[in-house]
């Protein structure tokens, strides 16, 4: 998305309020390794090596709403037992407010993997076997009350553990509505219409083919299936879909619109909902429309499937993934100096290297991806037409800076061009003050000196040489046709 439109979330984030209600649970992994079958039984042995716990269900929309920035409180009910004292340990830890209602009668939901040399074996639910008394209920209901009116957006995170009952769910829907707070809802079983009053509801393709038994595999299919489900809902604004690889769509009963996202190499799918919906929240409580939000929250759930097990997204793995911050050709020196800030902001490495490229070849390519491959972003000063001719004589550029600049714009190495009409890269250099500046080995440091590298040494930056593919070069390739 947009890279200007992502920083203004990420940057709001931190005075956004997320209130989160639903079911909490505590994530356990026991991992080991397996050697010999059991004698007991044709099942492998796990050698147990060491055991993990992470706050799991809407405990997992609250890391995901803490690591991306916004401040959060969750709502929930759990038992009288040790792993509610667990779940408390990991809120303090993540730095989330809580508030979580203690019922001696249920047990607090737990899912505990087991995990073989890599390779789930088993997984273990431990659910709780009674739905809420009304006197919880009512607890609930007024301990959200209490908070409403101080959050700027609701998550209702229902993992079907019991603690969003019909009379909780409408509930919600009053205070929210009576409070003006848009609610946002996650949902889990059959009949959505226990959300009605809702912002939004977000099934994934799953979830949204158990509610009316069409499989949304495509466009024409989602829109079917969207239309069928919508039309059973009284008083939602927005139903999304989330569909994997295929992005997110959303229907407010008029049109579809479908969202789409970049290819990626997914790990674990583990959490992306919940990703989804916290980016989805904390974009709409930072005033953004509903579109944006959807490009933000489709954004941030691809990144989160990159990771391995139930991860979270931080702004930093936001803007250091997202494509928006290209220009295609050159920018203005004022502009670049204003994007530069942003992602110093969000603690990119900032890299600048300089030159003609006159004919782009193999050689420019590989010093390029070398040098990105060394820096967050990097940024190609090209020399301006007049300044070619200077250095390189009569003849000189082969191509002029606009085409050169938007065939270096086209390299997935090269971030931004910029174009300086100095014999020397040292007021560009001063004006962005990269944390590394390359330049190729053919250069040695005492050269780079006046060149630009005594900048570079004023403010403790680095410069890093690289070395050159043998026998490419532009003259080199002129003079060949040229004889």
């Amino acid at each position: 998305m947009d890279i200007r439109t992502l920083s203004g979330i990420l940057e709001k984030a931190s005075g956004i309020r997320v209130l989160c209600v639903g079911d909490v649970m505590l994530d356990r992994f026991v991992y080991g390794a397996t050697h010999r079958v059991s004698r007991e039984a044709p099942v492998p042995v796990l050698d147990e090596s060491s055991i993990e716990q992470m706050l799991g269900g809407a405990g997992n929309v609250i890391r995901n709403v803490r690591a991306i920035g916004a401040q959060a409180r969750l709502i929930s009910v759990v038992g009288d037992d040790s792993e509610a004292d667990a779940l408390r340990h990991e809120l303090n830890a993540a730095g989330a407010d809580h508030t979580l209602i203690a019922d001696g009668m249920r047990a607090t939901p737990v899912k505990t993997r087991f995990v073989a040399n890599g390779h789930q074996m088993l997984c273990v639910d431990r659910n709780p076997k009674s739905a809420l008394t009304p006197d919880v209920e009512r607890q609930l209901l007024s301990a959200i009350e209490a908070e409403i009116g101080k959050s700027d957006i609701v998550i209702l995170s229902d993992y079907g553990r019991g603690v969003v009952s019909s009379a909780v769910s409408q509930g919600l829907m009053k205070l929210a509505a009576k409070a003006g707070i848009r609610v946002c809802v996650d949902p889990r079983g059959k009949d959505f219409s226990r959300y009605n009053g809702a912002f939004l509801i977000k099934p994934n393709a799953l979830e949204l083919f158990e509610e009316c038994e069409i499989d949304p595999v495509d466009d024409a299919a989602c829109e079917n299936a969207l239309g069928r489900v919508y039309g059973q809902l009284d008083d939602v604004e927005h139903l999304i879909v989330t569909r994997g690889s295929r992005g997110m769509s959303v229907t407010d009963g008029h049109a579809v619109t479908h969202v789409r996202t970049r290819p990626r190499q997914v790990y674990d799918v583990s959490g992306a909902g919940d990703t989804a919906i916290s980016m989805l929240a904390i974009a709409l409580g930072a005033g953004s429309d509903l579109r944006d939000a959807m490009e933000a929250a489709v954004h941030a759930s691809g990144e989160v499937v990159t990771k391995v097990g139930t991860a979270t997204v931080t702004p930093h793995d936001l803007i250091a993934a997202s494509g928006g911050d290209r220009a295609e050709g050159a920018v203005g020196l004022s502009d670049l100096i204003e994007t530069v800030a942003r992602w110093r902001a969000h603690g990119l490495k900032i890299g600048l290297t300089n030159g003609c490229f006159d004919i782009l070849h193999a050689g420019h390519v590989r010093y390029l991806q070398n040098a990105r491959a060394g820096c967050d972003r990097l940024i190609v000063g090209l020399n301006s037409d007049a300044s070619v001719k200077r250095l390189k004589g009569e003849g000189r550029p082969v191509n002029d800076s606009g085409v050169r600049a938007e065939v270096l714009s086209a390299l997935g190495a090269v971030d931004q061009v910029v174009v300086f009409d100095q014999d020397t890269p040292a007021d560009l250099i001063e004006a962005l003050r990269p944390e590394i500046y390359f330049k190729g080995a053919d250069y040695s440091l005492e050269d780079l000196g006046p060149l630009g590298g005594d900048v570079v040494e004023s403010y403790g930056g680095e410069i890093c040489l690289i070395p050159l593919v043998e026998g490419q070069s532009t003259t080199t390739i002129i003079n060949r046709l040229s004889s």
